[in-house]
């Protein structure tokens, strides 16, 4: 395991290896899951349904930090709501192996979301007011928030530091950045303090589930403190949805239509953050083999693109 290529020891044996050292029984069957930040894989056993077991990147989150999200898991789960939470060995979840941190969690399969549907909407909105009312009722310690220093300048960093961004766009990326930057926090000023609370932090479809008997939600990795929006609004592709999640989520919980005004600053974070995770992970032989195309220039330069559009969105100065 090296800084060059985290997961370069990570074998199938090893994975194998450390299903074992749990005094479970895996009878040889791995598949490889779609997951860049950590490496996921399913786990078949002997004579019991199969397990995911994750490992987690080095060095992105302390113990501490990965302790609190599979507690929160394990609230929620123990609040009846269909949130897959890791399995405790001797008293523990947070497992290690080799030099490798790792978590396993029952398999729970389904299909994705339809976005398009007004009860799936509304039943969607209802499960994130319980997640919320669960979240609402102690703090995080060690997750972090959503805020521009993590969404925002961190990112913009990463990209200017790495050897991605071409020479001839570095003026262009920072003004575009820096433009975006002030819009955003002119727009959180605007808005004013919103009540904060812990969050799933990541609902995007691909992280929603859904069988016969509803949905269920998966992957808390990115769980921190925020705003109650930020659980939404990547769940509702425009004002009808919105407004269909919304109807469902106050019936578990109050709602403040302020919070709205900032999805817009939210979208726009996402998209500085996602060039500066690609930027901060290129080390990784993963991401060059699964995101070709941001090494190219004509990528960087619809990306500055993109990054004026939101700050007009933001109705930033020209």
């Amino acid at each position: 395991m090296t800084a060059d290529a985290p997961y370069a020891s990570l074998t199938p044996d090893l994975v194998l290896d450390a299903v074992s050292a749990c005094g479970l029984w895996p009878d040889g069957r791995l598949l490889a899951l779609n997951s860049y930040e950590n490496r996921v894989w399913q786990v078949g056993l002997e004579d019991a349904p199969p397990v995911i077991a994750k490992f987690y990147r080095p060095g992105r989150w302390s113990d501490a930090a990965i302790i609190e999200e599979h507690a929160f898991a394990q609230e929620l789960a123990e609040a009846e709501l269909p949130v897959v939470a890791p399995l405790a060995f001797d008293g523990r979840t947070l497992l290690q192996h080799d030099g490798f941190r790792y978590a396993l969690t029952p398999r729970r399969g389904g299909r994705a979301p339809e976005l398009e549907a007004v009860d799936q909407l509304q039943w969607l909105g209802r499960l994130i007011a319980r997640i919320h009312v669960v979240g609402a009722r102690t703090p995080f310690v060690h997750r972090g928030r959503l805020d521009r220093d993590t969404m925002v300048q961190q990112p913009m960093r990463a990209v200017l530091a790495s050897s991605l961004l071409p020479a001839t766009l570095q003026a262009n990326y920072r003004a575009a950045a820096s433009r975006l930057d002030a819009a955003i926090a002119a727009r959180l000023e605007a808005v004013g303090p919103v009540r904060q609370l812990r969050l799933h932090g990541d609902c995007h479809p691909g992280n929603v589930l859904w069988t016969d008997a509803g949905p269920h939600f998966v992957d808390l990795d990115d769980a921190r403190t925020g705003p109650a929006v930020q659980d939404l609004w990547m769940l509702a592709n425009d004002e009808r949805a919105m407004d269909a999640v919304l109807e469902g989520y106050r019936q578990f919980r109050d709602f403040d239509d302020g919070e709205l005004a900032l999805v817009p600053a939210l979208r726009a974070m996402r998209q500085l953050h996602y060039a500066g995770w690609i930027a901060a992970r290129w080390h990784d032989p993963a991401f060059p083999a699964a995101f070709p195309f941001v090494a190219e220039s004509r990528w960087w330069d619809q990306h500055v693109a993109d990054l004026h559009e939101l700050a007009d969105e933001l109705g930033a100065p020209s």
